[in-house]
């Protein structure tokens, strides 16, 4: 298995092309200008006037159990690395990212971390992980809840503050219905960010029908956060 995902790394070495090297990027770049654009013609997902704290692209997977009474999957959480993608704002490669990089992740064996990918890939020649996103119990209702947790990693590690649970406020489905739905967050929990969308989204929709207990889909996604309360030093 060690010599599959050492062959896996060096075929994904082809995807490096697709990205522009001849600048070196550094960790949380200026987001001044950035603005996140969503489709028109749609009320599920508006987008605010101003910059974000920060831009991820999300690699991991979308995880399901089968509801047994259906025959059908539900989600019961997710595993990804965050992965600042602040310096490819208003480059070709930052649109190109989340496809390319999960052409990539498709491809590899399971032994292949997302930080072996993202490295092999050459999207940045020191990627930054910004933080986790996972699922825990919902804190103020039933349920679970996903969170997003900035606490361990990068330049807010030790803030325990760094973090974000949200709820759902608008939903709207891809176009290619093997993509999960682009979405609009509340925060609840955490100074993370008051705003979350997730959208860019390729992979992560399970089968139909169900044919195991509990499946594991990969998937990549934009996310973008708003309103953070914790500091993003080392701005350039």
């Amino acid at each position: 298995m060690l010599m599959s995902s050492i062959l896996t790394l060096v075929v994904l070495g082809s995807y490096a092309n697709a990205f522009p090297m001849g600048r070196q990027f550094s960790a949380c770049c200026d987001l001044s200008n950035a603005r996140l654009q969503v489709p028109s013609n749609q009320t599920q997902l508006v987008a605010p006037t101003y910059a974000p704290s920060y831009i991820a692209l999300g690699v991991g997977t979308q995880n399901y159990t089968c509801n047994t009474s259906s025959s059908a999957y539900i989600l019961y959480g997710a595993v990804a690395e965050l992965f600042d993608t602040s310096c490819l704002y208003g480059t070709p490669a930052f649109d190109s990212a989340p496809t390319v990089v999960y052409d990539a992740w498709s491809a590899a064996y399971d032994l292949v971390t997302p930080q072996e990918l993202i490295t092999t890939l050459g999207l940045l020649p020191n990627p930054t992980v910004l933080g986790q996103h996972y699922y825990v119990p919902n804190p103020v209702g039933t349920g679970l809840s996903p969170k997003w947790d900035f606490t361990s990693s990068g330049a807010t590690a030790g803030n325990p503050n760094a973090y974000v649970i949200g709820v759902k406020v608008g939903d709207l489905p891809s176009s290619n219905s093997s993509n999960i739905d682009n979405l609009m967050i509340n925060g609840i929990e955490g100074e993370l960010a008051t705003e979350i969308f997730r959208v860019e989204s390729n992979g992560g929709q399970p089968p139909s029908q169900c044919s195991d207990a509990n499946i594991t889909v990969k998937y990549t996604a934009q996310y973008w956060f708003f309103n953070s309360s914790v500091s993003n030093v080392d701005l350039i």
